[in-house]
């Protein structure tokens, strides 16, 4: 029999932390930099961690204070789009992943990987190191709470153990990152986090890979031949080309092909605005006698209401989930689907399409011609139009217009919630352009600026958004946040006094009804428009109100060059007609 009570045993002990340290310690070795949280009464393991683990000289990410959950998402949605990195968010029990709910539909339906923690209300009332000591820890209890983001989260799970900490930090991880990418969630118990977990492997490499997917090379065959043989073929793109490469080889491909390229309801740049294949926002006239449709990672090609498929169309669909699973009703055509990234796909169609480049000469230069000149005329007009739009008040084309050229040449990215709308930009870089998600969860522009901005310092980031969108923003926590962490953002707010979408939304399906016929249409008003300025002045930011077009050049010019040389924060205010 052996002999349990030996003391023969040399061998080292294993060193501890507790679990709330060792969540966080394991992020930063998986690539993530930035907890943004917002803590509660259900923090105290997690800030005992994060104390614990730097005394201990720990690798941990930054963990910053975001005084609103939906700004804390909406930074870690820019952190991504402007780094490619996934982030975390951590947030207090029900109530702050409540808030968190807004951002996590924006990240699901944009394919955003997103980290997200809350706190779990104590389970035990006496008796365990985490047991409930305030009466929210009763109010703050629910049945399911993982109920209010499991529609949008694509994995979730509530740590029971502290020594998972490590394993199921991997795995959400790296399922966030697996095609398609988005959100997942973990449920943080108190009385877990509080207990000791093993801290020997914190820093070790990944145990869990994401899974990436791509097509299958019969269904590229197949996409290249359509293609190859299409006499009128469009490519319409939502969501960019997926990357630089993917950026440049599109433009390539576009090019050489003579394919217009039109970019609807565009969520990021595809194509350069002025490049000779471009053809706006409206794929309408291309649309309707093209043979065959590319439709790159764009959840609504176009509006099945307002346009139609020619007869015998074929249609190939491209992106991370080119049906689209997530959403119960979508159905247009997909006579080729190609799961994958995006950019690898752009990449590995035109390597298909290279053995047809001589046989189709002819035909590709005579496209290109028509697809070039139709290009031209359309930026002519767009931009003349635009020009006159420069009164008092002046119109969003003419914000566009005066921002497009105030940031010229610059490293710049423009962000648009129903704010400056893209047509009249000239953007010409895949990290130039970003519109608010299709999902429409408004407040996403402002915290999304702040995001890209930590990720790229160097970088002018423009956050264009309408005045409600603004207040949806919680904007005294952004300005705050912009203070705090020395984020030099320019808000130039497309001030209309009113929700402009609304009103556009009942004139399309009503544009003669009884409320198109009225002065004031009922529930659309949000006058009176309050002082903006002086909410960003409350955090030490520049502002400045502009109500006449002609005015407009100098203002963006000096709130310019507040960001660039003073390295703070400024807003402009700019009011234009509804």
């Amino acid at each position: 029999m052996a002999n349990t009570g030996s003391t023969n045993d040399t061998r080292a002990p294993v060193p501890a932390i507790t679990a709330g340290g060792a969540v966080l310690a394991r992020l930063k070795a998986l690539g993530v930099d930035y907890i943004f949280a917002n803590s509660g009464t259900d923090f105290p393991p997690v800030i005992e961690g994060l104390a614990e683990a730097m005394a201990k000289d720990m690798s941990l990410p930054r963990a910053v204070v975001i005084p609103h959950e939906n700004a804390a998402m909406g930074m870690a949605h820019g952190y991504y789009l402007a780094s490619g990195k996934a982030q975390a968010v951590m947030a207090h029990t029900n109530v702050g992943l409540a808030n968190c709910a807004i951002g996590a539909i924006n990240a699901a339906t944009e394919q955003i990987p997103v980290i997200l923690f809350s706190g779990r209300t104590p389970v035990t009332e006496q008796g365990r190191l985490g047991s409930r000591t305030v009466p929210i820890g009763w109010g703050q209890e629910m049945r399911d709470q993982t109920a209010l983001i499991r529609e949008s989260a694509k994995w979730d799970y509530e740590l029971r153990f502290p020594e998972q900490a490590v394993d199921i930090i991997d795995r959400a991880y790296a399922i966030a990152c697996s095609t398609p990418k988005g959100p997942v969630y973990l449920s943080l118990p108190r009385e877990v986090l509080c207990q000791p977990c093993p801290a020997g492997d914190l820093d070790a490499p990944p145990r869990m890979s994401p899974a990436i997917a791509s097509p299958q090379p019969a269904a590229l065959d197949e996409a290249a031949r359509l293609l190859a043989a299409a006499e009128r073929p469009l490519i319409i793109a939502q969501r960019g080309a997926g990357s630089a490469n993917g950026f440049a080889a599109l433009a390539d491909l576009a090019l050489s092909w003579g394919i217009p390229v039109s970019q609807y309801w565009a969520i990021q740049l595809a194509i350069a605005t002025e490049h000779p294949m471009s053809v706006g926002i409206d794929p309408g006239p291309w649309l309707k006698d093209a043979d065959v449709v590319v439709v790159l990672d764009s959840i609504a090609p176009w509006s099945p209401d307002i346009h139609k498929l020619a007869e015998g169309c074929k249609v190939i669909q491209i992106g991370q989930d080119p049906l689209y699973c997530r959403f119960p009703v979508r159905n247009f055509r997909a006579d080729v689907a190609l799961v994958g990234e995006t950019a690898d796909i752009i990449v590995e169609l035109a390597s298909r399409l290279q053995p047809s480049l001589a046989q189709t000469a002819s035909l590709r230069e005579a496209r290109r011609a028509t697809v070039s000149e139709a290009h031209a005329e359309r930026r002519v007009a767009m931009r003349a139009q635009a020009e006159r739009g420069d009164g008092d008040p002046m119109t969003k084309e003419w914000v566009s217009l005066c921002l497009s050229r105030a940031i010229a040449g610059r490293d710049a990215t423009v962000l648009s919630e129903l704010g400056c709308p893209l047509e009249p930009l000239s953007l010409d870089t895949p990290t130039s352009w970003y519109q608010e998600p299709h999902s429409g969860g408004l407040g996403w522009c402002f915290p999304s600026a702040l995001g890209m901005q930590l990720a790229s310092p160097e970088r002018l980031v423009v956050a264009t958004m309408g005045d409600g969108s603004y207040m949806f923003s919680n904007p005294v926590a952004c300005h705050q946040i912009a203070e705090a962490l020395n984020l030099p953002v320019l808000v130039v707010i497309v001030n209309n006094a009113e929700w402009g979408a609304v009103r556009k939304s009942v004139l399309d399906v009503y544009p003669h009804g009884f409320a198109a016929k009225i002065n004031k249409m009922p529930l659309i008003s949000l006058e009176p428009s309050p002082d903006f300025c002086k909410v960003a002045e409350a955090s030490r930011a520049f502002a400045q109100q502009v109500t006449k077009g002609k005015d407009l050049p100098e203002a963006l010019r000096r709130a310019i060059e507040h960001v660039g040389r003073r390295r703070g924060a400024a807003l402009l205010d700019v009011r234009v007609a509804p």
